[in-house]
This record gives C-alpha cells, structure tokens and sequence, in this order.
C-alpha cells in the first residue's frame, strides 16, 4: 500500500504542477486582455492541490518517513528533515494560499482585480511548492 501511495502523490504532484501553470497562463491571459474572470479554470488549480495535499496527509502519517520519525536525529539529517518537517509545512503553506487566492477572488466583483488576486496568490503558491519538492524520488522520473 505504501508504495501505490508513493506513486500515486507522485503521479498527483505533476497534475498539480500542471494545473497550476495551466491556471497561472489562462488566468494572466484573461488579465492581460481584459477578459471575465474564469472561476472554472481556477478551481481545476485548487481540485488538483486538494486531492494532493489528501494523499500527501495519508502518506505521511503511513510512511516511516513521516509522522513517525519525529526524533532528535531528524533535524540533523537534512533528507529526514525534509521529508519529515520542511516538505510537508511548505506544502502545506502552498496549498493554503492557493485556497485563500480562490475564496478571496470569489467575493471580488471586478474580474481585473478578482484575475490580480488568483494570479498573486497561485503563483506565490506554485513557488512555495517547487522549492521543497523532493524530485529524485519521483516515480516518473524514476
């Protein structure tokens, strides 16, 4: 089960990244052309990091790397550390500004400033994210 989760958030990692750039691109073209802002596109980026924050949670309280492995010795190897505490607190800080960029720009009536508030928020988001993926332990990459 461990490994089919492994493949699976890895899988969900590259639809997240895919579907953020996707948002990021369509919500910067509606922006720069003075386009309604389009809510669809957006929820897509918001689906894709909530399902994978979903298996993200699963695998880390099942994996050894994870949950159990909080010890004294984990913060002084720097692979323990980030699977154990800098992955998971970056993804998780990712995915909150992801969900506050959709929420805010629901309740904004100008589609400019509603395109403004995704775009900051998805793209602050998108960076929180690459930076603590650990990409050598992709499955497809691998």
């Amino acid at each position: 089960m461990l490994t089919g989760m492994t493949h699976l958030h890895s899988t969900l990692a590259i639809v997240l990244l895919l579907a953020l750039v996707i948002s990021i691109i369509i919500t910067l073209v509606n922006l720069a052309g003075n386009k309604p802002y389009n809510r669809k596109i957006a929820l897509i980026g918001l689906i894709s990091a909530h399902l994978q924050l979903v298996t993200g949670l699963i695998l880390y309280f099942i994996s050894a790397r994870g949950f159990q492995n909080l010890s004294g010795d984990t913060m002084g190897d720097s692979v323990s550390r980030l699977y154990t505490v800098e992955h998971p607190i970056a993804m998780l800080l990712g995915i909150i500004l992801i969900t506050v960029g959709y929420s805010k720009s629901k309740k904004i009536a100008d589609a400019k400033q509603a395109n403004k508030t995704v775009l900051i928020y998805y793209i602050i988001g998108l960076i929180l994210i690459l930076s603590r993926i650990p990409y050598a332990t992709w499955s497809i990459l691998n």
